[in-house]
């Protein structure tokens, strides 16, 4: 799939995907019109992690678990899902609100690595397991060999040997916000460097959200 035009043909309830475009700010401004996207967010991150992993499994069947963890996190990961939002042209067509339309929403890599794990849902619901494989083979899976191509190291290592090659101590990660209800909690996180703030993640644990916050500054970082 190449765009999200060509995504569309694929439901048979078009509801479905313009809810999991549908940002809760602008659910805010809308009162009753629809959800959010949230709770198929949560859906569709729970069925790439198992569909990414069985794949990897099958494919990869002499790697030990360390390896196939790493491989999972460099297909799932915030920038990478962000680059496949961009591909389809998600970020043009969410519902946000007026303010965090003006504050960069579209442009904004957790919000869209978080559009596409609501798409996968909304697949999930629209059509079954079949149509959110179909999905996450053809524009997920297939960059999983130019993945093992590379360094397979966590973002979290990757970030400290850069630093420490700077000549700074290692990073800091100290929690800045933690929210929602015990089933799906989110954590932002921040990286501290030599006593400065280098960035910001978000995750539904503290682990996943210090390793967005060194994936985003390694994506500002290095270039």
């Amino acid at each position: 799939m190449n765009t999200l035009s060509d995504l569309e043909k694929n439901f048979n309830n078009k509801d479905l995907l313009d809810q999991a475009l549908t940002h809760r700010s602008w659910v805010n401004e809308h009162k009753g019109q629809r959800e959010s996207n949230e709770r198929m967010e949560f859906l569709g991150d729970a069925i790439l992690e198992f569909v990414v992993s069985k794949e990897i499994y099958n494919e990869y069947p002499d790697k030990e678990e360390g390896y196939l963890t790493a491989l999972r996190a460099n297909l799932v990961n915030t920038i990478a899902l962000a680059e496949i939002a961009n591909n389809l042209g998600i970020g043009a067509k969410l519902f946000l609100s007026k303010g965090e339309e003006d504050g960069g929403g579209r442009l904004n890599s957790s919000l869209l690595a978080d559009t596409v794990e609501a798409i996968i849902g909304a697949l999930f619901i629209d059509g079954g397991i079949d149509e959110a494989e179909k999905f996450i083979k053809e524009n997920i899976l297939i960059y999983t060999k130019d993945k093992v191509q590379r360094p397979l190291k966590d973002f979290k290592s990757r970030l400290q040997e850069m630093v420490q090659a700077k000549g700074y101590p290692a990073p800091k990660y100290q929690v800045v916000q933690e929210s929602g209800p015990d089933h799906n909690k989110k954590f932002v996180i921040e990286v501290l460097v030599n006593g400065e703030s280098w960035g910001r993640g978000e995750g539904k644990n503290k682990s996943s959200a210090e390793q967005d916050a060194a994936c985003q500054v390694l994506a500002k970082k290095v270039k």
